[in-house]
């Protein structure tokens, strides 16, 4: 089934520089089945504490390639006072894309429902925040000589798929059904360091 390669790494580019971080570990995967696609994408970031402000709950922190970036922790994570100058921080951001075909027809529907798993009272700060949404869209066109599958989502809105294999196409029609499930995960972990 139809599935942009770049979305995923695309995604992932457009949430890293906006955290303030540089040159994440960046891996994608697509993988392929009858009638169904999906893409995988994780972009990993490992620095190190060096400051932290308690009062304002400010944590100061450089990468190994040296950038350094100041972060707010909220009052919703648990455990700020276990932080440490020399602590290892790793902040990991998982998204993931699944399309499939649904034969029959029906209304363009969307559900999103939330993912959180927080650190445990007296643990290192920690845990992993994101969503999980599930979508079925209309197929309004198929245009095989351009290989697009053209589906309107429950907002009304039209995306153009690209479909790489010819063959996905022949059993595509107008009226038939696209799920999309749609996940992205941030985790962060602290780890002991040597303290300062």
């Amino acid at each position: 089934m139809p599935l942009m390669k770049a979305l995923i790494p695309v995604a992932i580019l457009l949430w890293v520089p906006a955290a303030g971080w540089a040159q994440p570990d960046v891996k994608t995967d697509v993988t392929r089945t009858d009638g169904k696609v999906t893409a995988t994408g994780t972009a990993k970031v490992v620095a190190t504490i060096t400051a932290i402000d308690a009062p304002t709950r400010k944590v100061t922190l450089k990468t190994k390639a040296g950038k350094v970036v100041d972060m707010n922790v909220g009052d919703e994570a648990r455990n700020f006072d276990q932080l440490r100058v020399g602590d290892i921080v790793t902040v990991e951001y998982n998204e993931a894309l699944t399309v499939s075909l649904k034969k029959g027809s029906g209304p363009a529907t969307m559900q999103e429902k939330p993912i959180e798993q927080r650190a445990g009272a007296g643990a290192k700060p920690g845990g992993m925040v994101g969503r999980e949404v599930t979508a079925t869209a209309q197929v309004v066109a198929v245009n095989k000589e351009a290989r697009t599958v053209s589906v309107k989502g429950p907002k009304g809105h039209i995306v153009d798929l690209m479909v790489e294999d010819p063959d996905q196409m022949k059993n595509i029609k107008k009226g038939d059904r696209v799920e999309a499930v749609y996940t992205e995960a941030v985790a962060v972990s602290v780890t002991p360091g040597t303290g300062k």
